[in-house]
């Protein structure tokens, strides 16, 4: 007996891994193994039910990765250190987990010895290239099989196949498509496809229970999250939860992502990241105190090329090395604590406590008092910082006259 092709498909469990579960298997013939990368956005229960439906759908095997070590090492760390907010909005919450969840799915399907590899993206999204892009540079010679998008099917289609072939599960279209992980979550629905809308209040996942107002604190280490309200965390991931779980109980962190695609079309999606939000601002707010104007202005230019190359799938690019190294060393003095309040759909940044502070020296206090230089001191450096502006208004009047 012939033995079958092994593919390794990108299985989420709903309705599209789903279909192509059971497509490989009885129209392709593959021996299908499932696997999903979980970077921090489903719990124990969640990845138990999607084992269960990989089974019941015939899956040779099914395995669970979890890499959400890997992502904040290799991913978040870098985001914070940037400040990456893309379009100044969107923490790149979700595009930014797809490379780490595409990367996880190859090398497991290269350590079984996969002929190939699937995913269920469509042809109108950007995750059908970070799939296809990573899988084709870590393992070119495995083919890539993406029924969803090569055969243009709707969701009637999948649904109908599913049960002719004995398969039957709820997959009752949401009316909002929701992607939740630990950097965030988008929200996709009917008012994200309409530029002049915006989501309503019962879109969003987290609801609104607290009022009033709170103080917070969150403390940094070269640039990590060391500390949450004094409580020091040494699994970074386990502090993002809990800044996370503070922020959206008064709604922060809610907005709208409008961009340009991999593909070149516009898109929209709602999100709400409270943990993220709340972090990069008061990350930002530190490293106002603690860096020189010049390396906050080179950070700010790093910072947007590595969300833009992050979010366009350029993860493997080398140039993301060279600048993962400049964002390291940018951290060494970023460190101290900051306070905010946080108060319904809003916060307030107070003030930070940092020993490398660059206020707290002997030269003066802004608007105060001078004690490093004399009043001739600054008459003769105004002059001279003055030279070249005089210079060039005084050809612009004579020129004027003539």
């Amino acid at each position: 007996m012939e033995q079958k092709k092994k593919v390794v498909l990108a299985f989420s469990g709903g309705l599209d891994t789903s279909f192509a579960a059971k497509y490989l298997s009885e129209d392709l013939g593959y021996e299908v193994h499932t696997a999903i990368a979980n970077t921090g956005g489903f719990t124990p229960d969640e990845l138990k039910a999607i084992e269960e439906k990989a089974m019941l759908l015939g899956a040779a095997s099914h395995a669970s990765l979890d890499i959400t070590g890997d992502y904040y090492e290799k991913s978040i760390k870098y985001m914070i250190a940037g400040n990456v907010l893309r379009n100044g909005t969107y923490p790149i919450s979700v595009s930014s987990e797809r490379i780490f969840q595409a990367i996880a799915i190859i090398e497991y399907a290269k350590k079984i010895g996969a002929d190939a590899v699937a995913h269920g993206s469509t042809g109108a999204g950007n995750d059908q290239v970070r799939f296809d892009l990573t899988f084709q540079i870590l393992a070119p010679e495995i083919e890539i099989i993406t029924p969803t998008r090569d055969m243009t099917l709707t969701r009637e289609y999948e649904i109908e196949y599913l049960k002719k072939h004995g398969f039957e599960a709820d997959f009752k279209k949401m009316e909002y498509s929701i992607n939740k992980g630990l950097w965030g979550t988008s929200i996709g629905g009917k008012e994200t496809l309409h530029s002049e809308q915006t989501l309503p209040e019962s879109a969003y996942p987290s609801q609104i229970s607290e009022n009033g107002e709170e103080h917070i604190s969150i403390g940094f280490e070269k640039g990590e999250i060391s500390t949450v309200n004094g409580k020091k965390y040494t699994d970074k991931v386990d502090a993002i939860r809990e800044i996370e779980r503070l922020g959206a109980r008064y709604g922060i962190g809610r907005d709208m992502h409008i961009g340009d695609t991999i593909i070149g079309i516009k898109g929209r999606v709602g999100f709400e990241a409270a943990g993220p939000i709340l972090i990069i601002a008061a990350h930002k707010m530190l490293e106002k105190h603690t860096l020189t104007k010049w390396q906050q202005y080179w950070k700010d230019q790093i910072g947007t090329w590595y969300g833009m190359f992050l979010h366009e799938s350029q993860y493997l690019e080398p140039v993301m090395r060279d600048m993962e190294a400049f964002l390291d060393n940018s951290q060494r003095n970023v460190t101290g604590t900051v306070e905010l309040i946080l108060r319904p759909y809003s916060y307030t940044l107070v003030g930070v406590d940092s020993p490398f502070d660059l206020m707290k020296t002997d030269f003066g206090e802004y608007g105060e008092v001078n004690k490093a230089w004399s009043a001739d001191d600054v008459k003769g450096f105004t002059k001279i910082l003055g030279n070249q502006m005089k210079i060039y208004h005084n050809v612009q009047q004579r020129n004027r006259k003539d």
